[in-house]
């Protein structure tokens, strides 16, 4: 696959989900308080790996706004606040964020729509002067990020708080200072205060012995100050009444019988509950009446407005697999998989040396050595499962980087993680690890649960692998969940964010492969925290990815005008119909369908949908890239349209066959439809 060396990304969660938004206080942070209890591994036997291998920082290592002793959030949906000479805007929706020289801004994003492009861009209708020289990043979570607001000589003046699903902007000063701000704020109640810019209203409500003249705020050392946008149809004083300055969020998940749940809690300052905005997948279903103060518009749709303490909510849970039902195939289905099984294994060549295409090999190898096994071919299960065996050796080898210059992993202590040295599509900067280690998780659970000396073998540096994507709880060595957003249900592609549109995912379904081939390497490895962890992930990805990629729907007022019926790249503050290396209609729906693992049956459901899809991605046929993807999606519409696939993939050109896949897996996968 022809891509750049940036990245790509995504947008929300699921449809048909059931959510709650709760006024009780939320559990505990999922995060435990032991490293030992780390859902891969505790950190002695995750550091005792990370000493055998080489370490070196890849690429170079950018700017960091960021406080000592913190790991470096890559990947996040504000990572552009923290990398790069000068910090980017960021969208913990409903708002836009910005760091200033001397402090921030924030508003509520204007929602405007082309036929392509849905956007809700950083809108910096609020200006914030707190008097600083400097700012760095001093706490985050799964949701939420804390700014330290810094004065010349590095003393902390104040801190604001951001999360996504908060309306606030709170700052809290830590000693006597003077802020300024750009509007006129007149009085509106006691401690509350307004303006107006545009069409929305902004609200001001302080606490402490503050003092406001419309412009300038004067707060002692424990005062505080929340901005918040009134929806257009709420009104100032019901929203101000739950205003109270937000310090962190929680997160509880569980993934046990048919849902995966994920709840947020939302911690504030000395008051009960706060105000929590809901993106569209979250108002499915929802219990109680709570979202009654009012919306807001967004990239992604209109966000209700509640009050409470937390948002919960559940997807199905997605079960993950590694194998087709080829048992269920006639004789003669089976005899012709094996011909073309045999002439697939002879035409394996040397293998790429980069995460990427390296990773993308192993996993092809992976799903022959499946099939062999299960059509009863021993030859062919013997040759692939060596070339496996040797490949998977050669990158685990923890040394492998102190002789050789591919196919091995470095230590990147300095950005905390694990790097191929050869590296592809920006993984030195920490683009698309679980797109990459996804394949590695995949081929190396296959390979493992058919040789026990090859799983001991392959463990340790495997696990370092499922360490730098899911770590879990504290860790020196590791960043908790890289990449995966909680609150949106989904991963986040870029490294370093160096975008004013925010972060971005584009290949929806890699990051779904992701998540399955973590879940297959904890039941490999009879990891059972890692297993529930995965399962959460990957059920959220899958309906993440169904709703906002392939299943786009515009329901939504703000849409008007979209002309397609998926989104191929989604970003913090945008939504396009485009990708990062082609402009054709075929890679746009291929990339949210490659690997097509056995788990892509979440793409199944809405015949009508999928047939829409592939004929606008098909306007010439199935001979273009991901031609053999978008026939085996077709075929998820029916047994007719899997019969037509059949034909057609029969003799669709090699050169259309992705280098991830094979012949044999792409008949397969259509016969066992």
């Amino acid at each position: 696959m022809n891509r750049t060396t940036i990245t790509r990304s995504t947008g929300i969660l699921a449809a048909g989900v059931a959510v709650l938004l709760a006024v009780a206080a939320c559990g505990s942070p999922n995060a435990p308080a032991d490293p030992s209890t780390s859902s891969v591994l505790p950190d002695s036997q995750i550091g005792s790996t990370v000493a055998k291998l080489p370490a070196k920082s890849v690429g170079k290592v950018p700017t960091m706004r960021l406080a000592k002793g913190l790991a470096p959030p890559t990947n996040r949906w504000f990572s552009g606040l923290v990398f790069g000479e000068k910090p980017l805007p960021v969208f913990p929706l409903p708002l836009s964020f910005g760091l200033t020289d001397s402090g921030f801004t924030l508003g509520l994003p204007t929602v405007t729509t082309t036929p392509d492009t849905i956007t809700g861009g950083n809108t910096p209708s609020i200006t914030v002067d707190a008097g600083a020289a400097q700012s760095e990043i001093t706490a985050y979570d799964d949701v939420s990020v804390t700014v330290a607001h810094l004065d010349g000589s590095g003393a902390q003046l104040g801190s604001t708080v951001i999360a996504e699903g908060s309306p606030l902007v709170s700052f809290a000063a830590v000693k006597k200072l003077t802020m300024r701000m750009g509007q006129q704020f007149t009085a509106a109640g006691t401690g509350v205060w307004s303006t107006r810019v545009g069409n929305t209203t902004y609200g001001l409500r302080t606490a402490g012995n503050v003092a406001q003249d419309g412009t300038t705020l004067s707060l002692d050392k424990g005062d505080t100050a929340v901005w918040f946008p009134v929806p257009k149809d709420g009104t100032l004083g019901a929203v101000a009444a739950h205003v109270a300055p937000l310090q962190s969020v929680t997160l509880d998940y569980t993934a046990e019988g048919p849902n995966a749940t994920t709840r947020l809690g939302y911690r504030t300052q000395g008051q009960k509950d706060t105000l929590i905005a809901a993106l569209p997948h979250q108002q499915k279903a929802m219990s109680t009446p709570a979202c009654t103060l009012g919306s807001y518009p967004s990239a992604y749709g209109t966000m209700s407005l509640c009050a409470g303490t937390s948002l919960a909510w559940s997807n199905p849970v997605v079960t993950p697999s590694d194998a087709l039902d080829v048992k269920s195939l006639s004789e003669s289905e089976k005899s012709a998989l094996r011909s073309q099984l045999g002439k697939d294994v002879a035409a394996t060549t040397a293998l790429p040396a980069d995460t990427y295409f390296g990773g993308k090999a192993l996993y092809r190898l992976a799903n022959l050595l499946t099939l062999a096994n299960q059509l009863g071919d021993t030859a062919a299960a013997k040759s692939v499962g060596a070339t496996l065996g040797t490949a998977l050796r050669q990158w685990t080898n923890p040394a492998g980087c102190k002789s050789s210059a591919e196919r091995c992993f470095v230590y990147d202590a300095k950005m905390k993680g694990l790097v191929g040295l050869t590296a592809s599509f920006g993984s030195e900067q920490f683009n698309d690890h679980n797109f990459h280690y996804g394949y590695f998780l995949y081929a190396a659970s296959v390979a493992a649960a058919q040789d026990v000396v090859l799983r001991k073998d392959i463990t340790p540096v495997m696990n370092l692998i499922a360490a730098d994507l899911a770590t879990s709880g504290p860790s020196k060595y590791f960043p908790d969940r890289r990449g995966f957003d909680a609150y949106s249900g989904h991963s986040w592609a870029s490294g370093y964010s160096p975008f004013a549109d925010g972060n971005n995912l584009e290949s929806s379904s890699e990051a779904v492969s992701a998540w399955n081939g973590l879940a297959l390497w904890s039941g490999v490895t009879g990891n059972t925290p890692l297993k529930k962890e995965a399962l959460w992930m990957l059920s959220g990805e899958a309906a993440s990815g169904k709703a906002y990629w392939t299943d786009f729907t515009a329901s939504d007022a703000a849409y008007a005008g979209y002309s397609h019926s998926i989104v191929a790249l989604n970003w913090g503050g945008k939504r396009d119909y485009s990708t990062w290396f082609s402009a054709e209609a075929n890679a746009k729906l291929g990339i949210q369908l490659i690997p097509m693992s056995p788990v892509s049956t979440y793409l199944a459901g809405d015949a009508a949908r999928i047939g829409k899809n592939v004929a606008e991605a098909t306007p010439a046929g199935y001979g273009a890239q991901f031609g053999d993807y978008l026939l085996m999606y077709s075929a998820l519409a029916g047994p007719e349209q899997a019969k037509t696939a059949l034909a057609t993939a029969r003799d669709l050109p090699e050169k259309f066959i992705d280098d991830g896949n094979s012949r044999s897996y792409l008949l397969a996968w259509i016969m066992t439809r």
